[in-house]
């Protein structure tokens, strides 16, 4: 992977608010380290500091951890050279007034960042890089940019870390398995990181009455409690109950950020939710379905199709997304038609392969960053 030049040190200010489901905190964090390991001094303000104690529990060098109050109490903290919005969290006008006040008795230029959430739509290629000027309230006069993860080379990128796929290289599947007390005995693996989807019940109605064993790994929060509430009703899952034997469940513990990797690299089919475990499964190179955020005016079906357009997704891998994430008119699972085989895995295989080759030759979410700052401190 490229590998850009030392950029200068630079102090940043990123904010966070975390919604419900952690994938805002889980980029921000890798962000976070990403910028701190290229040489960056980082403070990370964030609403909802308890993820990060099962996520991060060590913490990482020069980042520091804020906590990010309403009404906000950082007024004395001195603001540092680059401030990033996440994913339009409206950062409290306090610190964009002492932000302001800042740059100006410097002299210096404003170096605000919007950063976007992740999408394939065209419309991120179109908007990535674009000024937006204030033109109220204590920030008018300055100009933040809007910036824009993606999957193409007119975007901004995925994060990883430099050091990635060398860790990937000497991943041992049966050590780390056994490390976490995972009883496995050779059968197919599948991880399961998900909210609530309409066809969890039949999908695993199809994986107990396979003919191939499985194991479902299970990650801690919603997916587990999805799963507990099927098995708890299954006198309406028969054929679950009948065939169990077929399908064993281990629940998972929250996992740190580094395990959740171990997990993807692990598992023969993935089963990822939301934009941090999107991107991660990506770097994996092993198949996956993606369980978009639902949304109430159904915008995540057309992000949905951007998305495996961009990956040229065959069309049974396009079938198991939208059955997945509960489009109209696509039929469930059922063990006569099952959302996945390992044929169908096979043949994904090379498709997945192809995506992690392709965003190997394009340049990380950081190294871009840190250059389309530079260049405005210019």
């Amino acid at each position: 992977m490229h590998q850009p030049p030392v950029p200068p040190k630079l102090r940043w200010d990123i904010f966070c608010r975390v919604i419900d489901n952690f994938g805002d905190i889980g980029v921000c964090w890798r962000l976070c380290v990403n910028l701190a390991q290229r040489g960056q001094t980082v403070r990370l303000w964030v609403d909802d500091l308890s993820a990060l104690a099962w996520m991060a529990p060590f913490g990482a060098p020069d980042v520091q951890v804020l906590a990010w109050t309403t009404p906000f109490s950082g007024h004395d903290v001195t603001p540092g050279d680059v401030l990033v919005e996440a994913f339009g969290c409206d950062i409290d006008p306090e610190f964009i007034a002492s932000y302001a006040d800042c740059i100006r008795a410097r002299g210096r230029k404003c170096l605000w960042i919007n950063l976007e959430y992740l999408t394939a739509e065209r419309y991120a290629e179109r908007c990535h890089g674009l000024p937006s000027p204030l033109m109220s309230g204590p920030g008018k006069g300055l100009i933040k940019h809007f910036f824009y993860p993606g999957f193409t080379v007119d975007t901004g990128g995925l994060l990883h870390e430099a050091d990635l796929l060398p860790r990937q290289a000497r991943f041992e599947r049966a050590a780390w398995l056994a490390q976490q007390r995972i009883c496995w005995q050779g059968q197919r693996l599948i991880s399961l990181f998900c909210y609530e989807p309409t066809a969890l019940p039949a999908f695993l109605r199809a994986l107990a009455a396979d003919d191939l064993p499985t194991l479902l790994l299970v990650t801690a929060g919603r997916a587990s409690a999805a799963v507990c509430q099927i098995i708890h009703n299954e006198i309406s899952l028969q054929p679950l109950s009948d065939k169990r034997q077929q399908l064993s469940i281990s629940y998972l513990p929250a996992l740190t950020q580094t395990d959740f990797d171990h997990l993807l690299w692990a598992c023969d089919l993935n089963f990822v939710r939301g934009e941090d475990s999107l991107a991660r499964a990506l770097w994996a190179g092993k198949p996956f379905i993606w369980q978009l955020y639902p949304q109430d005016d159904d915008a995540h079906h057309a992000k949905l199709q951007a998305f495996l357009d961009w990956l040229q997704a065959p069309p049974s891998l396009r079938h198991a997304h939208e059955v997945w994430n509960g489009l109209p008119n696509r039929a469930p699972p059922t063990t006569e038609q099952p959302l996945i085989s390992d044929a169908l895995l096979q043949s994904w295989q090379a498709t997945f392969t192809q995506a992690q080759q392709t965003l190997q030759q394009q340049r990380d979410l950081t190294s871009q960053l840190l250059d389309f700052v530079a260049k405005k401190n210019h």
